[in-house]
């Protein structure tokens, strides 16, 4: 029976794939792009990963590239924001193509492909001081998200940290055929640490990465789908971005 169950919940994670890849397929079609730093929340995964909980339409505003010039970082008042949130200009120094973003402070974003739908809202059980979230689209295929969220105190952010890496651990070992995350790298910058692991596809080719940061009560997960660029640079400049 728990065979079963196993592979009775593959395929439900399997077809909401399918579901994802056409919502980001229809996005990039109408032109959902953003500024600099983003202010829309995320709405859509690629093909190799479950879609993410959209945040209320009330909570999020989208910029547009005609508006990028001046568009304003989105802030909560604790200063977690989209200012804390990786930028167009660090995915394009790792060869990347970013073209829009969405952003939301709200929490409700899904947090990586192997979450499925939890939330950075449903991990801190809504006690964070501050949520922010982003999706980046490029121009060919792939997505980059990530998830932030501000603790009360430093053991509670600890706290989550070790949640964050429990649950991106808990994909490192699937089937055969199935995405899977890599070994485990950890890294320092701005007073920061980031756990990174590679991410590879059924053909057991690397397909981008996902990362678990931590600076100071500040944390957030970071994941990159399809294309090739440096994780770990993509890590680093994650973690500079998230210091308080």
């Amino acid at each position: 029976m728990t065979e079963n169950r196993a592979v009775q919940q593959k395929s439900v994670r399997r077809h909401r794939v399918a579901a994802a890849a056409c919502v980001a397929a229809a996005l990039v079609a109408v032109g959902v792009v953003g500024a600099r730093s983003a202010t829309a929340d995320g709405a859509a995964r690629n093909a190799a990963h479950p879609a993410p909980v959209a945040a209320p339409p009330t909570a999020t505003a989208t910029a547009t590239a005609q508006s990028a010039a001046t568009a304003q970082p989105a802030t909560t008042a604790t200063g977690l924001g989209s200012a804390a949130l990786v930028q167009s200009e660090d995915q394009v120094r790792q060869g990347l193509d970013p073209v829009g973003a969405t952003v939301a402070l709200t929490g409700r974003q899904g947090l990586s492909a192997c979450s499925g739908e939890e939330t950075m809202h449903d991990l801190t059980k809504g006690r964070a001081t501050a949520y922010a979230s982003v999706t980046w689209t490029f121009a060919t295929e792939g997505l980059l998200i990530e998830s932030a969220a501000s603790a009360p105190t430093g053991p509670v952010a600890t706290t989550w940290e070790q949640q964050l890496v429990a649950l991106v651990q808990s994909c490192q070992n699937e089937p055969a055929g199935h995405w899977y995350y890599g070994a485990a790298h950890t890294l320092t910058a701005a007073g920061g640490t980031a756990h990174w692991y590679p991410s590879y596809n059924g053909d057991g080719a690397a397909s981008g990465g996902v990362a678990v940061l931590r600076s100071g009560t500040r944390v957030a997960l970071v994941e990159l789908t399809g294309p090739a660029a440096s994780v770990e640079g993509l890590t680093t400049a994650a973690l500079k971005r998230l210091a308080p």
